[in-house]
Parts: structure tokens; C-alpha cells; sequence
């Protein structure tokens, strides 16, 4: 039997050296007249271990990692086409702890199969859920959808059923299916993995979502700095169609359902639901105002489901295992698993998949590692760049959308990046109030120039310029922009700048000069 190596193609472990270890494992293939499959597969998630090379074995896969371009001759050496012992030998993969420790449902897949086999994917357990789906009417999908809890991942947590039932009871003589692949959190790689690593599974729950609310046509919305996912989306697309996956007769049903790769020019702003509908539409991305919801008059006025890429993907095993097996996992109106994205000064960096409840000290602690520079945790924001920063006095609160909201923060899109004590609260708020005004559409006065008169008004507290009058004003202009935007750029801008003063105090007041010099 020929070996099969599996190398990493995604961006994640291309940007830690991947393509150059597999151009020494060619290298090294040719030079040992040894033949060889290398299949490029998506990352398993545990970035810390990455460029991580598996091999196939007779008894099941064997992993290396971190691998470096002058380990891959003495791995040849040590025997490692067979599993043969290294320094970087990591054992089964799903016996990596934190890879073992996971609960995979969405990302099941991802760093298992080759991302653009159809019969990969196949294999293991693709198509499953469309092949029921298109036995089913739209409303059995629809509720299905519904009883298994899931909601929304990209932020909002909005009940992914509700919307396509909305979108389902709408008459229109056109519908559409819109991707937000627009992922733009810091410390966010969920969507980029299961589009590089796992396409198929995007495109099956795009075409359930398709028959399950009338809709013939849909769009993948992907930011321009994904230039690989947008590669790898493409080609998934097209295989899909040859073969019959997509296009006029889904799997053989009456069903039709099509879909096309956009590509945004990556304003951040476009994440905004409405923003990113007028960008497909060829328009500059701006909010709009609401209603009428996108459900009613979406796309090109009609009737449109958004949804994230997560949310997505999480309906093939819904649809395969039923809504009582998805919504066993969780806790209170959390259902299912949520990708939760591990980033920032922390030892182990990556994705972990679980069911929703574990704490934020558990995922930071236990899973992560603490910090990378050893030094003491000082913050940890969860939900991208408008998340709330949350010190280890909250470490305690579940990782759950009614726990956060409960303690002023909020989940996003599970992104959550590591402070050490190093860290200055108050140039973190300031940036939170300067990303704003540098990604604000413009269209509402709060967001344009709250933000903008919020950068000022820091600074000033930042030379300790009447500190009290500008820590008044700073919570006075929050107020106003987290319940006078039109969209959630300027409304959860305050929520990191108020958590972090009101969790950190101490550097909001900087000492002054002479007081220092002393």
C-alpha cells in the first residue's frame, strides 16, 4: 500500500512553515525513491503543534509536530512513513489531549479528510443530512432546525429556526441563502478552518437551508484577506455541481439549489448583516435600517436568510442525528457545541469544539494553558474586538449567551484572546473607540463620531488631563452609542471600553509624571 502523509494546506499552518515542510518531504521522497501520497488536509485546530505531519498507518494515524524543515530527514530515518518513534512524535491524534478532550461535531472533519474529496467527505458521514433532507417538506426541516437550539454563531445568538421560518411563511418569486464568511474578530479562525478544511460541509447546509425555505440561489460572502478559503470554496463548489450535490436536481430530488463565491474587500463593518447585503448587491457597505428585516426584504428586496458560517455548517448533523442529539449538549438555551477560539499571549493556541457550560477559567486555564510568557492572566476578551474584557474575578462565568450577557459581556463569535498583567487596560479601550472610527460606515452620528470624540477624550485621559471629567464623559459617550447606533459596531463599542474601566480602574488614573519621577 502507497503511504499516505497528510500535511496541512490551510492558512494557519501555512503561516507556521507547512509549505516548506512539504516541499522537504517531496524533496525527500525523491531523493529515497520512495512513493508517496502527501494529501494537504485542513488543520486539526491545535495550531500550538503545528506545521503537525500524520502518516497512515497500519494501526491507524500516527502524528509529528511541530515539525521543522532540518527534523524531516531523521523523521525518514527513524522510520516515520510506519510510526517509528521521534523528538516530535505525537502519538494518535485523537489521543492529543486537547484534541481528545473535544466534543467534534461541526468540526468532525477538519485535518481528517482531504478538504476537496467528495468521497472523503462521504466517508465519514457527509451528505448524510441532506440525503434526509430532501425526503422531508421544508417545514419538518425547518422545525427539526428549531428543536435542536441552534442559534446563530456568529454573535447574535438569534434562533437559527425562527429565521427560516420567517423566511419559509414569505411569498416572493425569488429567494436567497447568504454565507457571512466575513470573519473579522480578532482571535477568529472558526470559519476560515471549516472552509479550507471541510467545504462540503458549508455547502450541504447551505443547500438544507436552500430547500428548507424555497430558496434556489445562494452566496458565500468571504473577506478578501481569506484568499486560500476562497480558493479552496471555489473548487468545493464546482465539484459539488459535477456532481449533483448542487444544481438542478439536488441528489437526484426536484429540489434546485445554486451558489456562487463572493468576495468582500474587507470592511469590517460588512460583518453587519444588512451592511453585507448591500456590498453583494455591487453598493458601498452601509447598515440598514431595520425594518424591514432581511427576511422579508433582503437581497435585492427579497426574502434572505443569513446566516454565519458556523451556524451553517452545524445543520448537516442536525439534520443527520436529529434536534435531540444536537440539543443534548449545552446548557439552559445554549444548545449544541460551540468552536471556541483560543488566541493572544496563551500557551496553547487553537480550536477546541465543546458543548456550551464550561467556564471562561477552564477554557483559559486548564485548556489554554495560561499565559505564553508565564506571567499571571490579567484579562481575557471574549467576542472579538466590541467583546467585553473580563478579569479572573469572572473566570467562574459559563461559557453561555445568557451567563455573559449576565456579567455585560457577550460571546461574538467565540473568539477569546489572552492578557498577561502586562497589559494596559486603557490603550486596550482606546483602541477598542480608535477601530471603531476607522471601520464605521459612517451612515449614524453615535457610531462616526462618538468613536472618533472617544479617541480624544482617552488620550486626554491618558496625560491625566482632569482624569474624573474625562472618566464622566468617556461613560457618558458610551451610553449614548451603545443605545443610539444603528448597528452593533458602535453599540458594542463600549463594552470593551467600559469593562475595561470598570474591571481595571487603576489604569484609567495614570500616575503623574512628577509623582513617577519621585
Amino acid at each position: 500500500m502507497i503511504p499516505r502523509i497528510y500535511i496541512p494546506g490551510d492558512s494557519g499552518a501555512l503561516a507556521l512553515g507547512a509549505e516548506r515542510i512539504a516541499k522537504a518531504v517531496r524533496a525527500e521522497l525523491a531523493e529515497r525513491g520512495i512513493e508517496a501520497k502527501i494529501v494537504r488536509n485542513g488543520s486539526r485546530g491545535a495550531y500550538f503543534l503545528e506545521p503537525m505531519v500524520e502518516v497512515a498507518t497500519a494501526n491507524g494515524r500516527v502524528a509529528y509536530g511541530p515539525v521543522t524543515p532540518s527534523d524531516v530527514k531523521s523523521l525518514f530515518d527513524c522510520g516515520f512513513l510506519t510510526g517509528g518513534h521521534h523528538k516530535r512524535w505525537l502519538g494518535a491524534p485523537d489521543k492529543i489531549p486537547f484534541l481528545a478532550r473535544q466534543t467534534r461535531l461541526t468540526f468532525a472533519r477538519c485535518g481528517v479528510t482531504d478538504p476537496l474529496s467528495l468521497d472523503h467527505y462521504k466517508a465519514h458521514g457527509g451528505l448524510n443530512g441532506l440525503q434526509n433532507a430532501v425526503a422531508m417538506t421544508p417545514s419538518d426541516i425547518v422545525k427539526q432546525v428549531t428543536e435542536s437550539g441552534l442559534r446563530g454563531r456568529g454573535g447574535a445568538g438569534f434562533p437559527t429556526g425562527i429565521k427560516w421560518k420567517t423566511v419559509l411563511d414569505t411569498s416572493a418569486d425569488r429567494k436567497y441563502i447568504v454565507c457571512n464568511a466575513d470573519e473579522g474578530d480578532s482571535g477568529t479562525f472558526a470559519d476560515r478552518m471549516i472552509m479550507e478544511g471541510d467545504p462540503f460541509v458549508l455547502i450541504e447546509g447551505m443547500t438544507i437551508a436552500g430547500i428548507a425555505t424555497g430558496a434556489t440561489k445562494g452566496f458565500i460572502y468571504i473577506r478578501s484577506e481569506y484568499p486560500h478559503a476562497v480558493a479552496v470554496m471555489q473548487k468545493a463548489v464546482e465539484i459539488a455541481l459535477r456532481a449533483g450535490v448542487l444544481g438542478v436536481n439536488v441528489l437526484g430530488s426536484p429540489n434546485s439549489f445554486d451558489m456562487e463565491v463572493r468576495v468582500g474587500a474587507g470592511a469590517y463593518v460588512c460583518g453587519e448583516e444588512t451592511a453585507l447585503l448591500d456590498s453583494l448587491e455591487g453598493k458601498r457597505g452601509q447598515v440598514r435600517a431595520k425594518p424591514p428585516l432581511p427576511a422579508h426584504k433582503g437581497l435585492f428586496g427579497k426574502p434572505t436568510v443569513i446566516n454565519n458560517v458556523i451556524s451553517l455548517a452545524s445543520v448537516p448533523v442536525i439534520m443527520d442525528k436529529g434536534a435531540a442529539f444536537y440539543k443534548d449538549f449545552g446548557m439552559g438555551r445554549s444548545r449544541g457545541t460551540i468552536p471556541i477560539q483560543i488566541a493572544g499571549n496563551v500557551k496553547y493556541a487553537g480550536l477546541y469544539e465543546a458543548a456550551f457550560g464550561m467556564t471562561l477559567g477552564e477554557i483559559v486555564d486548564d485548556i489554554g494553558g495560561g499565559t505564553a510568557t508565564g506571567r499571571p492572566v490579567k484579562a481575557v476578551q471574549v467576542g472579538g474586538p466590541l467583546g467585553a474584557y473580563f478579569p479572573r474575578a469572572l473566570f467562574d462565568t459559563p461559557f453561555d449567551y445568557e451567563a455573559f450577557a449576565a456579567k455585560d459581556g457577550l460571546i461574538g463569535h467565540a473568539g477569546i484572546v489572552v492578557f498577561d498583567d502586562s497589559a494596559d487596560m486603557l490603550k486596550q479601550a482606546r483602541f477598542a473607540m480608535e477601530f471603531c472610527a476607522l471601520e464605521s460606515c459612517g451612515k449614524c452620528t453615535p457610531c462616526r463620531i462618538g468613536s472618533t470624540r472617544g479617541v480624544e477624550v482617552l488620550d486626554r485621559l491618558a496625560e491625566n488631563i482632569e482624569p474624573e471629567k474625562q472618566i464622566a464623559l468617556v461613560t457618558d459617550l458610551c451610553n449614548t452609542m451603545k443605545f443610539g447606533s444603528l448597528c452593533a459596531l458602535g453599540g458594542f463599542t463600549p463594552y470593551p471600553v467600559m469593562s475595561a474601566l470598570n474591571h481595571f480602574p487603576d489604569d484609567f488614573r495614570p500616575t503623574p509624571v512628577a509623582e513617577a519621577a519621585e
